[in-house]
């Protein structure tokens, strides 16, 4: 079919060349007729009648005809308010630009014949029939309306009055089965709601059936509580009766436990006078023991000296940790275990008050294993400073010998002076602090109580072999938090 431009009755006539009394080119398949128009544009001749009302599902066929080609059309046959549309995406192309599309087929009649000339093209058969005032009646009644708007043939009103009306009717049909459709669910569901009330009815009845069986075992149970009612009162008749009698009973009763109250304080008075004689005994006892506990002390201690002065024992100015760190350098060797007898395997935080309380005690600390636990967040020297000061605190309060050590690789500078009573040990390079942990306590003499807080498990069970007394960090840092 050549694309030719359809019969517009808004459009003014150009002149044709005649041909048998019809007007139009010979090669057109649609014949226009020139009687009785004019030019809507001057006012000459009859008026332009106005647009059709059209459905919407017309409108919007129309608009998606009409995107379809845009992009076809030259740039100089798209009108400017298009001309942006048609560079959108095929699927926005009909959403947002349908009021400008709209707009431009009413206007401009050039445009829209250009438009239509393409549609037709695509129609094909039905395009052909429509243009010539023919709808065929399997086509669907929306697209010969939207190409009956577009191409306007002879009669294009009717055709699309008769489409509208074919939709309406088809909306229309779809309103009664969709009435249909719901009436039909509200039967169902009055069938189903009387199944259930019947359902229901059933279930009351037999809930009366039950309700009055459980009244007459009520009114069986009622007589039942009055007999029983009867039978109490005349019971509580006979229980005051002899409740009365027992108040005599106890009223003598207690007259006679008053006697012997006065007889038992007697007897308290003469043991008091008696525990009294007792004391004061065993106070000359105490006295005695007091005195012979003093003097075997004293032979102690004077056996004690003479036997520092037998053996020429000066006091000594260092200690064995004083001797480990001077030897810092030597390597850790395996030395032989001592006795055990002061390991204990305890994470008890009032323990290390007790071990503290001993005589000549040695406190050493795991200092990064103890900060890091207590205070990590801190920088290392801030935990290095925080723990010196609190063990400066213990060794002040208890006099004991404090050691901290701390892994390194060489000494720190730059430390705070050490509190008195406390020595600050670094691992050299090669040595871990677990190391130097181990000889500390291995450096000590059978029998001084050395107490290491470490949460590390091998320290806590290398240190017990040799006999110290292994503690957990917490201990220590609760014992650091209460100071």
């Amino acid at each position: 079919m050549p694309l030719t431009e359809p019969y517009d009755d808004h459009l003014p006539q150009e002149d044709p060349v005649a041909l048998d009394g019809a007007v139009g080119n010979p090669d057109d398949n649609v014949v226009t007729d020139t009687s009785g128009t004019s030019d809507p544009t001057t006012g000459d001749g009859p008026a332009a009648e106005p647009e059709p009302t059209l459905p919407e599902p017309v409108r919007q066929r129309i608009v998606t005809l009409t995107a379809a080609v845009l992009p076809t059309l030259a740039t100089d046959e798209v009108p400017v308010p298009l001309r942006r549309v048609a560079k959108f995406a095929p699927n926005r192309r009909a959403r947002l630009g349908a009021p400008v599309i709209a707009a431009q087929l009413t206007a401009d009649p050039l445009f829209r014949q250009r438009v239509t000339a393409r549609v037709l093209a695509d129609a094909g058969d039905l395009g052909a029939a429509v243009v010539e005032g023919t709808a065929p009646a399997a086509a669907d009644p929306v697209e010969v309306a939207a190409l009956a708007y577009l191409a306007r043939p002879r009669g294009w009103r009717e055709l699309i009055d008769a489409s509208g009306a074919a939709v309406r009717a088809e909306a229309d049909s779809a309103v009664v089965a969709e009435l249909v459709r719901e009436a039909e669910q509200r039967a169902t569901r009055a069938e189903h709601d009387r199944a259930v009330a019947r359902v229901e009815a059933e279930k009351l009845r037999d809930e009366l059936a039950r309700v009055r069986e459980e009244l007459g075992q009520l009114r069986e149970e009622s007589r039942q509580v009055a007999r029983t009612l009867r039978e109490t009162q005349v019971r509580e008749r006979k229980a005051t009766e002899l409740l009365a009698t027992e108040r005599g009973r106890a009223a003598r009763a207690s007259a006679d436990v008053d006697a012997e109250l006065r007889r038992a304080r007697a007897r308290l008075a003469e043991a008091e006078a008696a525990a009294g004689v007792a004391r004061a005994s065993a106070k000359e006892a105490r006295s005695v023991d007091d005195a012979r506990l003093w003097l075997l002390l004293e032979t102690i201690g004077q056996a004690a000296v003479g036997l520092r002065r037998e053996l020429a024992l000066d006091p000594v100015d260092k200690l064995p940790a004083d001797f480990v760190a001077d030897a810092f350098a030597e390597q850790p060797g395996t030395a032989p275990a001592g006795p055990a007898a002061r390991a204990r395997d305890t994470d008890d935080p009032a323990r290390l008050d007790q071990l503290l309380a001993l005589p000549r005690a040695h406190l050493v600390v795991d200092g990064y294993n103890v900060t890091k636990r207590g205070f990590g967040e801190m920088s290392l020297e801030q935990q290095r400073k925080r723990l010196i000061t609190g063990l400066g605190g213990i060794a002040a309060q208890t006099g004991d010998e404090v050691t901290v050590v701390f892994d390194g690789a060489e000494r720190m500078h730059g430390l705070p002076p050490a509190p008195r009573g406390v020595r600050v040990l670094f691992s050299r390079k090669g040595e871990t602090a677990d190391e130097l942990i181990r000889r500390l306590v291995r450096a000590e003499p059978a029998g001084r109580p050395v107490v290491v807080v470490s949460s590390d498990r091998e320290v806590a069970d290398g240190v017990r072999r040799h006999g110290a007394y292994p503690l957990g960090a917490d201990s220590l840092l609760r014992r650091l938090a209460r100071s």
